[in-house]
Formats: C-alpha cells, structure tokens, sequence
C-alpha cells in the first residue's frame, strides 16, 4: 500500500465533503432537530409503560390509588363497546369499570397480563373479564404497520435517491434535451415505482399469510385500494423532497427527516390512544398514518373504503398536493 496515494485520496474525499455547504450543514442539523423533536414529544415523567381504559361516572375515581399509578396513561370512555374494541386492538392493556366492579384484559396480549398483576395489587373485589369475540394477536395488530413501514422506505428512498443519481450522473440533463416533459418524467417514475412497491408488497403479504394465517375481516380490494393509494402519496412525498437536490448525502438527511417522524408517530409500532392532542394533529399530517389506520381498520373491524373515507381523502388531496409540488420545483440539472 503506497500510504502517499492513500493519503492524497483521503484528502480529496474530506475535502469534497467539507465544500458541500448543504451536505455539511444538515449532518450538523439533523441530529440537533432529531433530538429537539424527540424531547418534545418523549418529554415529561417519562413515556408511559400501559395504557388503561377507565369506565365511570364518579369524578372521584381520579384518585383512586391505582389512577395514581406513575406511567400509566388512563384514558376515559363513554362507551363500553368502544373501549372494548380498543382493548381487543391492542390500542387498550386493561379495562376497568369502577362503578360495576369489573374489569376485562385481553389474554394474547403480554402487557395487558403485567398490568392486570399491577391491578390487582390495588384491587381484589372486582370482577376478572376477557373480551369475547375472534382476538386478534399482536402479528395481526402491527401486520398493517409493518407493511406500510417496508412500503415508506421503498417509495422515498427508491425514488429520491434514483433521481440524485440520475441528475449527478446528467442523465437528466441528456432527457432534459427530448421532448419529455418533467410532469411526464415525474408521472413515469411514479407508476413504475407504485407498480413496484405493489408487488412486493402482495408477494410479502401472501408470503407470510402462509406461516402467521392473518387475521383478515374486511375485503383484500378495499385493502389493495388504500395501499396503492398510500403508496402513491409516499412516492410523491419522495418525487417532492428530491425534486431539487443533486447531492447524495443531503437527500440522505432530508429523506430521514420525512421517514423518522413517521415511524414513530404513525401508529408503526403502537398506537397514539392517549398520547396528547398536539402530537396527534402533527400525526395526522403524515401520509404513513393514514395508510397504517386505513388498513388497520379493513383487516381488523373490516371497515369499508365509505368507512375509512377520511383516510381516502385526505391521502388523495396529499398526493395532489406533493406532486404538483414535485412537478413545479422540478429541476433537471441543477441545485438551486
């Protein structure tokens, strides 16, 4: 090894590195806006362990012992029906009604065991229930979550990187020179890259339907429906934040920062029952949300797309939304 060669590249590469301004500057951002934003969200005692569905009419059993509980998030309900369906969603731990003295857990659900233990070390006099009904395990519960997760990378990585690429390497600058529009470049890569994730995705699924045997209630078109449509959201999401940049490793940054928000706060790998109000509206405005309860609802309370239309509308007009975006800002050779 002739460590002068070796050194002159080692330069070379550090240098490239230092001179790019938006490179260089978002690795020092990223991880400062990374960190700010999961304090706000994590702040406070500290994240709560469970999560458990109180049923009264009586104020005072605020302060009851067990409501004291630290890390436990209580949440109140109205309806017995709903809490109970939250807690056989695996959105509940435990159950409990004050006024009658019962209490209900789900038997597949590990959390919903320790809870009832930490329970009945308050409480000895009420009534032991479990939810009656098909349960659904927790595979079924975080299926939708899993598959929109694979399905979010794929659209935003598969199509922002391919693009940098493309206008690094002046491929489009060579397209630029055709009669090929950037809206119909744009729309190209769109289906292609829908066509794509679709597939694998419906490989994925009956794959694994054939070792877990899902838990399915609602119809596979309605489900096929929502997926494409969330899936034609993310790549646009991802045709938007690459619509400009010809660096590498700033799409890298930029393309973490639309993917981490959404892993975490799209109901991925928990649900947001009880979570603050604030960090529900900022969920609401992430396509990955509304794919992940759009399926979650089809497979588990076999909902209807007339059912889950919120979750249809508000993906269509997301859609529209970034590739317009995508399409106006488009650049096909520089960085601006």
């Amino acid at each position: 090894m002739n460590l002068s060669r070796f050194l002159a590249v080692f330069k070379a590469r550090n240098i490239e590195f230092f001179r790019d301004k938006s490179s260089l500057g978002w690795n020092l951002f990223f991880p400062v806006l990374l960190l700010v934003g999961m304090s706000l969200i994590f702040s406070g005692d500290g994240r709560s362990a469970y999560k458990v569905g109180i049923i009264s009419e009586q104020d005072q059993v605020l302060g009851h012992a067990f409501t004291q509980t630290r890390f436990i998030d209580f949440i109140n309900y109205q309806g017995l029906d709903e809490a109970k369906a939250k807690l056989n969603r695996h959105a509940l731990d435990l159950l409990v009604d004050f006024d009658n003295k019962q209490y209900w857990i789900n038997e597949l659900s590990s959390k919903s065991y320790l809870v009832e233990k930490i329970f009945l070390s308050e409480q000895q006099d009420f009534q032991r229930l479990v939810t009656i009904g098909k349960s659904i395990r927790y595979v079924d519960w975080v299926l939708p979550g899993v598959l929109g997760m694979n399905m979010m990378f794929s659209c935003l990585f598969g199509v922002g990187y391919v693009i940098v690429r493309y206008r690094k390497n002046s491929v489009l600058k060579r397209l630029k020179a055709t009669p090929l529009s950037a809206f119909e470049f744009v729309s190209a890569q769109l289906l292609s890259r829908l066509f794509i994730v679709m597939f694998m995705s419906s490989v994925v699924y009956l794959g694994c339907n054939f070792l877990f045997d899902f838990f399915m209630l609602g119809s596979y078109w309605d489900l096929l429906v929502i997926g494409a449509l969330g899936g034609f959201s993310l790549i646009s999401l991802g045709l938007l934040v690459a619509c400009r940049s010809k660096s590498e490793e700033l799409i890298g940054g930029l393309l973490n920062m639309a993917s981490w928000p959404m892993m975490l706060l799209s109901g991925v790998w928990f649900s947001l029952e009880g979570a603050p109000e604030p960090l529900k509206v900022l969920a609401d405005f992430l396509p990955l949300t509304h794919l992940v309860a759009g399926a979650r609802k089809v497979i588990t309370e076999g909902a209807t797309l007339a059912d889950i239309s919120y979750h249809v509308n508000i993906l269509l007009l997301m859609s529209a939304l970034f590739l317009l975006l995508g399409s106006y800002f488009f650049s096909w050779n520089t960085e601006r």
